[in-house]
């Protein structure tokens, strides 16, 4: 976005805020306001002492389609137990987020979100001194497109182990290990990797809260561990990496396919998955597999809305630093080598920081790997 058009953007605010409830929150010091009445996010506000002090930008990770739309509260911790709004109000810093409209696939949505949500503070809070964007899992390609596209509006970035190198290949890996999956245990889950049954995906969400009709992430659990020697056949084949826990591990990824698929097809026009002349090997016996593993050939409307809203360029003129867990189950590490080989080819390697955590899990982050990406983006980032 331009410079030319900030402040277009923040009288668009003006005119359609006429007036916004502000309600408590679960965080102290905290409050959940309505977002623009256009747009339907909820926003969290944390302030800091000062209304110039830095800000920090909060994109969230995914929350299934299914889930009402609120502030994921959730993911505001990180797996260690630390408070992650308040970490950044102990640094100096007020910390905001965002609902955005939607859930499921909200890459798109998001991307517009924080944009809104940067100016919406600025104008309803004080302009901050610096905008830093920090965003997880699918909050980071959040991040890094919102980077890339309107520099104008933030002063770095921090994008923790999101999908960044090729959503394409996000896509195919979430696919690959459903249908290598209904390959070795047929008949396990219902439907296919391109149509999951709305009572699947619906017991499957709420057996983590509420009790289901069906406990399937229990019975996938059983299947898998009742036959290992196939299961370490699934892994071996679709290089999920694995923790102490391989059998979790895979529900972990099949979670995604079995929660977002559909909406997935639905926001994107069509199946963005197409296998019809990959390669499968790994298994103990690869003629076998790729003779019988389901094929599925990809909408050319659905592989259009990716390229156009979904892929990152490597394009950087602030800063951005990138958080990965090696061992990252649900989105590989080798989209930080794809991103980096983006930026190489786009001249932008100066304004990119690449930080690996040698650690297994998604997301899988310490108080202290938070702290050291938040001082590398500080470092990148020095007040003019």
């Amino acid at each position: 976005m331009s410079r030319a058009l900030r402040p277009l953007l923040v009288v668009l605010f003006v005119s359609v805020i006429t007036s916004f409830a502000v309600a408590a929150s679960p965080i102290p010091g905290c409050t959940e306001q309505s977002g623009p009445s256009t747009n339907g996010s909820i926003y969290l506000i944390c302030p800091a002492a000062s209304p110039n002090a830095d800000l920090v930008i909060y994109a969230h990770g995914f929350v299934p389609p299914l889930t009402p739309i609120g502030i994921p509260y959730d993911q505001l911790v990180l797996p260690d137990g630390t408070n992650i709004p308040a970490l950044i109000q102990a640094l100096g810093m007020a910390f905001v987020a965002t609902s955005y409209p939607t859930n499921g696939l909200a890459i798109t949505q998001g991307v517009d979100d924080v944009k809104h949500l940067a100016a919406y503070y600025t104008n309803t809070v004080g302009k901050p001194r610096r905008t830093y964007l920090i965003g997880v899992s699918e909050g980071g390609l959040v991040t890094a497109k919102a980077i890339e596209t309107s520099p104008d509006l933030f002063t770095g970035g921090l994008a923790a182990c999101g999908p960044i190198g090729d959503f394409n290949y996000q896509i195919s890996y979430f696919m690959d290990v459903r249908v290598v999956f209904d390959y070795f245990f047929p008949g396990v889950i219902p439907g296919s990797a391109i149509n999951v049954p709305d009572e699947v995906q619906e017991d499957f969400a709420s057996c983590t809260t509420a009790g289901c009709a069906v406990p399937y992430s229990a019975i996938i659990y059983a299947a898998l561990n009742a036959a290992p020697g196939k299961m370490s056949q699934l892994i071996n084949v679709t290089h999920v990496a694995t923790g102490p826990d391989p059998a979790q591990s895979l529900i972990d990824v099949l979670a995604y396919n079995i929660l977002e698929a559909n909406d997935a097809i639905a926001k994107l026009g069509g199946n963005p998955y197409d296998n019809r002349s990959k390669l499968y090997f790994g298994s103990s016996n690869d003629l076998l597999l790729n003779f019988s593993v389901k094929r599925f050939k990809a909408s050319p409307v659905a592989l259009a809305a990716i390229a156009a809203g979904y892929q990152t360029t490597g394009k950087l003129s602030i800063p951005l630093v990138t958080l990965h867990t090696t061992g990252d189950n649900v989105v590989p590490y080798l989209h930080e080598l794809i991103y980096f080989g983006k930026a190489a080819q786009r001249h932008s390697l100066g304004n990119l920081v690449s930080l690996p955590v040698f650690r297994y899990g998604h997301c899988n982050f310490t108080e202290g790997d938070a702290v050291v990406g938040l001082l590398a983006l500080l470092l990148k980032t020095p007040v003019q």
